[in-house]
């Protein structure tokens, strides 16, 4: 019986179930998209190119880790390193004893950057070249034999691809300078290489090689060959016998991890947007279904009174409930996976265009999220079935008709108890995340945002009853006319209405304004930041791979200069709570005491003159500091760039870190561990007196390769231009959060206007007019917009409070050209998606109206 009475509601009454079947079906496009994001992040790999003829490679772990107590548990969490871990050259001579071992080569790569000295014209420039010691020519091309002309490279020698040799019309025998992070150097070339066996690379002498990348002593990766007749299980067993946990053994496509540093931080974010954003994405889905199926169940309140009448019972009208949900949820979800798939494959397509996911990584689209989704959406719509049918499914007979005739008086004790519960918790997040420090305030913005939205749909009726109250004053005054009035007692008398039509529009205003803001926020102290830190006339900066060693000193020597510093920009990770997190940090070289003639930090206290002192020392962000919860002669534990543990001791904090660099360290204790020793910016002060313009040619003549001379504008343009893919992530998270909301409010609102066809008729009856009964719609539908933007803007200003000032130490920063749109378009919607409806139902004649749904 109840198979076939759910059967026939869903035939004969689709309308009924219409919201319905696109709340469900836009949360499973949701939950799709996201779980193909993370199952990409977790299954994400490449073929290795350059060590494809060599089964086994020995690299340093490119991730920090670390172990954490979780209870009576222990977990390891890991985050990726900002710079390239390196593994000690040493370990090839342990690894070549194994007996399974034919060759252990340790594989070295480094930028180089050609000084021009009068070589011929412009069209003969040598593109940016990679750096490698001569031995591992046996990685791809098998030693000597790769050699096409001439002889392998000797002390000041080097040999050159002949591909780029030709291009640069060079020959054996030609001398070049170049530039390379452990210095620069004339060299003779001594002979061409086959193409394959590197493009775009000099190869050296293996000595020369470990010193000029600048990190002598240690290697990329050790390329390990078997012996005639040992497979690659065998090899990589003794290798790892051999190296211990001092280094990683890869095989297969992991060798790709050497050759595509990206690739782990690729990993990394899909993980975290399909995993963090997904979760969030998910409980917003599941919100927004209980909604909707919630509000259609109650809709029909009559009809379960009417068969309670007649003579079923709560266990059949539970069954159908089940019965309906069983046959809607999984045709609604099936329907969002397609629209879910493209969502996945356009977002992932925009992550390799911004250079996000290396080129080459394929979306993998696999069967568990789809089946996650529709999973998802059944669990939903049967707990939205059965929450919104318990009430009338207990009633006794006698009763049912009369109690579905008219709204509750009040909510049930237990959805008001579990109300005032979420509340209390969400109250009581915020107030803990207002004492925490940096991102140990943000990670508890999630469960305030969610906390709060759940205790606006339980206690729903309640705030809609309070601001039909309060927001329907003027309306009831007489200034809005008899709709107004009409449309503020309207409103109070059905609270319950209203608030299924108010918790979208929050829930729209809450997530889109916390990540819109939270990003305004930090974009906006950011440029404060760099606008009021960069105190330099000029900026000399570079488009390729950075200034080389001694551009600073020779910037000094230009006339008309007063003091020039190299800055070269890395990153360290540091543990807060049960987490890792990455700072940003600058390497300075030169005299730091002369720092504030370029960069104004806004020391609040030491001084940044004992940076000199000593080569493990630091000067740190004040915010970050509160984090750290380190103070001046303290000694601070971090990760430099490749995972090298340190403790510098503490000897400025300053104010401005976001834009800048929340670390300030010599570049002495930075440029061993980091991928590029090159400078990224040599920041210049010109003499008291000295002409702008001849200073900025003379820093121009110095004709690094790509360098570019600007000034505080141009670096400020490249501090936002650094921020574009987190500014970008947040915009779309926005967007796709906000705008399923804003769907669900538009269909949450089309059927609560839909189901008053009965209400309009006995209005139209009573003799109000078409006109009467629009200005009423109109009214009510400002009322709702006005109702859950001040609920959604509250909760997000809840929200940002603690993440704004623990991340940087500033207050919110809601910029006009954001907020006023966003409320202009939550308005809008709530007045088509009340509007259009409604003409439909005025053309319904009066007697027909006041007939229906009875």
């Amino acid at each position: 019986m109840t198979n076939g009475l759910a059967r026939a509601s869903v035939r004969f009454r689709p309308a009924s179930f219409v919201g319905s079947l696109v709340a469900l079906l836009l949360g499973a496009a949701v939950i799709t998209a996201c779980g193909t994001l993370l199952q990409t992040g977790l299954t994400a790999h490449l073929p290795p190119v350059r060590h494809a003829g060599t089964p086994v490679v020995v690299a340093a772990d490119q991730q920090a880790r670390v172990t954490v107590d979780r209870g009576e548990d222990r977990e390891t969490v890991s985050t990726a390193l900002p710079e390239r871990a390196r593994v000690e050259t040493a370990l090839a001579a342990e690894i070549a004893a194994r007996l399974g071992v034919a060759a252990a080569v340790p594989d070295i790569a480094f930028p180089l950057q050609e000084v021009r000295t009068g070589r011929p014209g412009p069209d003969a420039a040598l593109p940016p070249l990679t750096g490698r010691g001569y031995a591992a020519t046996a990685i791809t091309g098998g030693g000597a034999a790769v050699l096409t002309e001439g002889r392998a490279p000797g002390a000041g020698e080097i040999a050159l691809d002949a591909a780029t040799a030709r291009a640069a019309r060079l020959a054996p025998g030609d001398r070049l300078t170049l530039a390379a992070p452990g210095g620069s150097g004339g060299y003779r070339i001594s002979g061409l290489t086959a193409e394959g066996a590197g493009a775009a690379s000099a190869w050296f002498a293996d000595a020369a090689a470990g010193e000029l990348s600048g990190h002598p002593g240690r290697a990329d990766a050790i390329a390990v060959r078997p012996r005639e007749g040992v497979d690659t299980g065998t090899l990589a067993e003794q290798v790892r016998q051999a190296v211990g946990d001092r280094a990683r053994v890869l095989t297969g496509d992991d060798r790709a991890e050497v050759e595509q540093p990206g690739l782990l931080q690729a990993r990394e974010l899909l993980s975290g947007l399909g995993g963090s954003f997904g979760g969030i994405a998910a409980m917003t889905a599941v919100f927004v279904v209980l909604g909707t199926v919630a509000l259609a169940t109650g809709q029909r309140a009559r009809e379960f009174a009417l068969l309670r009448a007649i003579g079923a019972t709560p266990r059949q009208i539970r069954r159908t409930i089940a019965a309906e949900a069983v046959l809607l949820a999984p045709v609604a979800a099936a329907l969002g996976i397609l629209p879910g798939l493209a969502l996945a494959r356009w977002w992932f397509g925009q992550l390799v265009e911004r250079g996000a996911v290396p080129r080459g990584v394929r979306l993998d689209v696999g069967p568990l999220p789809m089946a996650a989704a529709v999973l998802i959406s059944l669990l939903s719509a049967l707990t939205a079935g059965y929450v919104a049918a318990r009430r009338p499914s207990k009633l006794r007979p006698s009763q049912a008709l009369g109690e579905a005739a008219v709204e509750p008086s009040r909510p049930g004790v237990v959805r008001t108890g579990l109300g005032l519960l979420t509340l209390a918790g969400g109250v009581a997040l915020a107030a803990l995340a207002a004492g925490r420090a940096g991102t140990d305030a943000a990670n508890l913005a999630l469960g305030v945002v969610m906390c709060l939205l759940a205790s606006v749909a339980l206690l729903g009726p309640t705030v809609a009853r309070i601001a039909a109250t309060v927001l329907g004053l003027p309306l009831r005054s007489g200034g809005a006319g008899a709709a107004g009035s009409l449309a503020a007692d309207n409103t109070r008398a059905n609270a319950r209405r209203l608030a299924s039509a108010i918790t979208p529009i929050a829930m729209v205003t809450a997530f889109c304004g916390t990540l819109l803001f939270m990003q305004s926020t930090i974009a906006h102290v950011s440029a404060e930041h760099v606008r009021a830190g960069i105190v330099a006339d000029h900026v000399l900066g570079s488009t390729g791979a950075g200034l080389p060693p001694g551009t600073a000193a020779r910037a000094a020597e230009v006339p008309g200069v007063r003091t020039a510093l190299g800055v070269l920009r890395t990153g360290a990770v540091y543990e807060t709570g049960d987490a890792l997190a990455t700072a940003t940090a600058l390497g300075v070289s030169g005299d730091p005491a002369r720092l504030p003639q370029v960069l104004d930090l806004g020391v609040e206290e030491g001084s940044l003159a004992d940076l000199a002192k000593a080569p493990d020392t630091v000067a740190v962000d004040a915010t970050l500091a509160g984090t750290l919860g380190v103070r001046v002669g303290e000694r601070v534990p971090l990760r430099l760039g490749d995972g090298t543990e340190v403790t510098p001791l503490v000897v400025a904090t300053y104010e401005r870190g976001l834009g800048l660099g929340q670390l300030l360290l010599p570049r002495a204790a930075v440029a061993a561990h980091v991928s590029s020793a090159f400078d990224s910016q040599v920041l210049v002060a010109d003499a008291a007196g000295a002409d702008r313009a001849a200073v900025a040619a003379g820093l121009a003549a110095l004709d690094p390769a790509g360098a570019t001379v600007t000034d505080a504008a141009g670096y400020r343009a490249q501090a936002d231009r650094d921020m574009e893919i987190s500014s970008w992530a947040n915009t779309v998270m926005a967007g796709v959060l906000g705008g399923f909301a804003a769907v669900a409010a538009a269909n949450t609102l089309v059927m609560t206007v839909l189901d008053r066809r009965r209400e309009v008729g006995l209005l139209r009856l009573a003799g109000t007019t078409r006109r009467q009964i629009r200005g009423m719609m109109r009214w009510e539908a400002l009322l709702v917009a006005a109702t859950g933007l001040l609920v959604g803007g509250a909760i997000a200003w809840i929200t940002l409070v603690p993440i704004a000032r623990g991340i940087t130490g500033a207050a919110p920063h809601v910029p006009a050209g954001t907020a006023l749109p966003l409320a202009a378009g939550a308005v809008a919607l709530t007045l088509a998606a009340t509007g259009l409806p409604a003409r439909a139902l005025l053309r319904i004649r009066p007697i027909e109206a006041g007939a229906g749904r009875q």
